[in-house]
């Protein structure tokens, strides 16, 4: 039985709403490129980051919220005034950010088991 709760969003705005709600509770945010009808995500690393993400979620605080945000096409992604970018500083896809903190790992660092569990530990 997992000890957090996995709520999904789609976009900036439904992020936000979700960040509101968790505001004071321990949650972390996984940004992930938009997945096709087949499950698919147009970002490489995103594929190869998400099932070790998951595999590292038995580890978060009892309680947790962790937030599956898909950040939008490629093309939406790519433009330099998205709001992922202009208001969140997110760097790149994957992003795993604890919320509320500067925390967070980007890229090749969510490939990383270690890193993902020190992040969720502390």
């Amino acid at each position: 039985m997992a000890n957090y709760t996995e709520v999904k969003v789609h976009g900036f705005e439904e992020y936000v709403k979700e960040e509101e709600k968790v505001k004071g509770k321990a949650a972390f945010a996984l940004f992930s490129g938009d997945k096709d009808e087949a499950g698919e995500s147009w970002c490489p690393d995103c594929v190869k980051a998400e099932p070790i993400i998951r595999g590292e979620l038995c580890h978060l605080p009892e309680g947790a919220i962790f937030i599956y945000c898909q950040v939008g096409d490629r093309p939406y992604w790519k433009d330099p005034t998205n709001p992922f970018k202009q208001k969140m500083h997110l760097t790149g896809v994957p992003t795993l950010a604890k919320v509320g903190t500067p925390q967070k790992l980007t890229e090749e660092q969510c490939f990383n088991a270690e890193l993902i569990r020190m992040l969720f530990e502390e």
